[in-house]
């Protein structure tokens, strides 16, 4: 509250010392050398996707499992995204199928850190070389998380954050960050996300108006501090979880992977059930929460009809859209908390939900 008052007393709302303070915070953080602030993590997408030139006739492949702004972005700007099935562990791109999807109108490689754990970039970044292509890292979910000690963020052309308020690093309202160790694309990044504009009333090209607000860094940057600690604490509910579904028999569960040299941050903590809609019925009836990422693949979203995509074309990530369901990860859960959860749904599968 100290920091929310500051700005307003200092009466700079849009941009600013603050946000440049918060900018140099998360760079250091992500460990790159630029951090850009932007109106929110769909628009973080769109201005990476605009600072590398993707447009009209340009395909862009990308993941069918994931919130709908990972595909929106690339479709606002003319292109078409390419969805391409996810690995069965993680949840992430599948990196053995994306070299098949790539064609000469193909312009960039989106993948998506899903749930807090980064994607096989190693794999992914060597096809994008072989192919001249750039990496945009979808970490919306995943600051702070790590593949052989890289950061989220790190490992991209550009790298996208949100800072929606459920987010491991959350805001009083929407937020987003851009990441970049290229000094040409950061100011073109910079450019953009302010009209294109530089000096006042000057445009050098078309932008668009997603500036960090003042009053979200300042609470940003203070909530930064703690990051760690926070993530630490969902991951240590992770490994709670993992204990109690293995003492409590629940065989129907499939509990999360965490892949080898990772740092997974559980922004979600996403299990695999059968009759997964009955579950979460149950589950809010005994006052628990409970949420479905994602309920439909954007493969086959109604607006995305047109791309052609039919049921069995992505069978790993329409079998995940039936099967997933994200139980309480948050970092105040106490050890009997996390026993309730576990033990009501042993009772579910036990009592066959009545």
């Amino acid at each position: 509250m100290a920091a929310v008052e500051s700005v307003f007393e200092g009466q700079q709302f849009i941009l600013g010392s603050e946000v440049e303070a918060f900018e140099k915070a998360a760079a250091e953080y992500c460990q790159v050398k630029h951090a850009i602030g932007c109106g929110s993590g769909s628009d973080a997408l769109l201005l990476a996707l605009m600072a590398l030139g993707v447009g009209p006739g340009d395909e862009v492949v990308t993941a069918s499992f994931t919130f709908f702004a990972t595909a929106s972005s690339i479709t606002r700007l003319g292109a078409r995204p390419v969805f391409v099935d996810i690995s069965p562990d993680d949840f992430n791109i599948n990196p053995e199928l994306i070299e098949r999807a790539i064609t000469p109108r193909t312009a960039a490689i989106l993948p998506v850190h899903l749930f807090g754990q980064c994607a096989e970039m190693d794999a992914i970044r060597e096809i994008a070389e072989r192919h001249n292509l750039p990496v945009i890292e979808d970490a919306a979910q995943a600051i702070g998380a790590e593949y052989y000690k890289h950061r989220a963020g790190a490992m991209g052309a550009v790298s996208c954050f949100s800072f929606f308020p459920s987010k491991n690093l959350g805001g009083a309202g929407e937020g987003g960050l851009m990441t970049t160790d290229d000094d040409q694309l950061a100011a073109k990044l910079r450019l953009l996300r302010a009209h294109g504009m530089r000096p006042k009333y000057f445009h050098q090209i078309v932008g668009i108006n997603s500036r960090l607000d003042a009053l979200q860094a300042a609470v940003l940057r203070v909530k930064l501090k703690y990051l760690d600690q926070w993530s630490d604490a969902r991951h240590r509910n992770a490994e709670h979880y993992e204990n109690l579904f293995a003492e409590a028999g629940v065989e129907e569960v499939v509990t999360p992977a965490i892949r080898p040299n990772r740092r997974h941050i559980f922004n979600q903590y996403t299990i695999r059930c059968p009759r997964r809609d009955e579950l979460m019925g149950f589950l809010k009836r005994q006052g628990i929460g409970s949420e479905i990422y994602y309920p439909v693949p954007l493969s086959l979203q109604d607006c995305f009809a047109y791309l052609g995509y039919k049921p069995g074309d992505l069978p790993v990530t329409e079998q995940a859209s039936r099967e997933c369901l994200s139980l309480p990860i948050y970092p105040e859960l106490t050890e009997e908390m996390l026993r309730c959860v576990v033990e009501k749904i042993a009772e579910f599968y036990r009592s066959d939900g009545l």
